[in-house]
């Protein structure tokens, strides 16, 4: 599949899923669960909207433990619903500002909405590719981003990216899954991709990358192996109308995914091979 498919596959995917009502959590008590599962406070969950939490795709908190300063500047890249732009807006403070990037435009549609239903006033949405940011050179403090880089189809780039625009010292945190040793079946397939899954690369090689971007003191100070019946969850296909009993990064409502007997089969095989991580980096000064 060449990029601009898969870009066109991944933003499909996602457009539909939040005009559709958000993730594959069914109601805000379900969401607040997975939200807290990923490493979100009760303060976190305090400060958002429900509209933005039950709209939430991430795999974890990006922010958590974060060092972030009030009069910094964040960038989010993927930036969703929002979730993670609010709570960034609150660690910089009124001198502060966010950006969020995100190349769904209904994606873009919910994170005004979201944002301005928490009053917030400090976050500027820019439409783009995270492998072509619309961000000026060494212009920000943090980069930040939930569950997002593994749809990338040119990860490499999407390195280089981060390291052009962030300032010398500054910093990286972002949460994504990583996988060992997938399927090709998966690897290859439209829909294991838009769940986070298939286009997902192995640890080292995400640190690796991190790397080879020029980034400094990468590590990986935090996991979450997935067990089978979440992994179910991420290549899942329901019945149109039904509704979800737990909730992965890309559960397909009418379409797409695998039937419930294949989606047990495959986490069958992917188990302990699939895990959430939060990387942090630096760019040299």
């Amino acid at each position: 599949m060449k990029h601009d498919d898969e870009h066109r596959s991944v933003a499909e995917h996602y457009g539909a899923a939040i005009k559709r009502g958000g993730s594959c959590c069914g109601d805000e008590a379900s969401a607040s669960t997975v939200a807290a599962l990923a490493g979100y406070s009760e303060a976190d969950l305090a400060a958002l909207p429900a509209d933005a939490l039950a709209s939430s795709f991430g795999c974890g908190n990006p922010l958590a433990f974060s060092a972030v300063e009030p009069g910094q500047t964040v960038l989010d890249l993927g930036s969703g619903a929002g979730v993670d732009l609010i709570l960034a807006s609150r660690k910089v403070g009124p001198t502060g500002r966010v950006i969020g990037v995100d190349m769904t435009a209904a994606m873009l549609e919910a994170a005004r909405a979201n944002l301005a239903a928490a009053g917030v006033t400090n976050v500027e949405l820019r439409e783009g590719l995270i492998e072509a940011l619309p961000v000026a050179d060494a212009s920000v403090d943090w980069v930040i981003s939930n569950c997002v880089i593994n749809l990338s189809p040119d990860k490499p780039r999407v390195f280089a990216e981060i390291a052009r625009v962030l300032k010398p010292g500054g910093r990286v945190q972002v949460s994504d899954i990583v996988a060992e040793d997938l399927p090709a079946a998966l690897r290859d397939s439209a829909v294991a991709r838009s769940a986070c899954l298939g286009g997902a690369i192995s640890e080292a090689e995400y640190r690796a990358g991190l790397a080879a971007a020029g980034l400094a003191d990468v590590d990986v100070p935090e996991r979450l192996v997935y067990s089978a019946s979440q992994l179910e969850d991420m290549v899942c296909e329901l019945d149109p109308g039904a509704e979800s009993a737990g909730c992965g990064c890309g559960c397909d409502s009418g379409g797409g995914g695998l039937d419930a007997e294949a989606a047990k089969r495959v986490a069958a095989a992917v188990e302990g091979k699939v895990w959430s991580a939060r990387f942090e980096a630096r760019k040299p000064l």
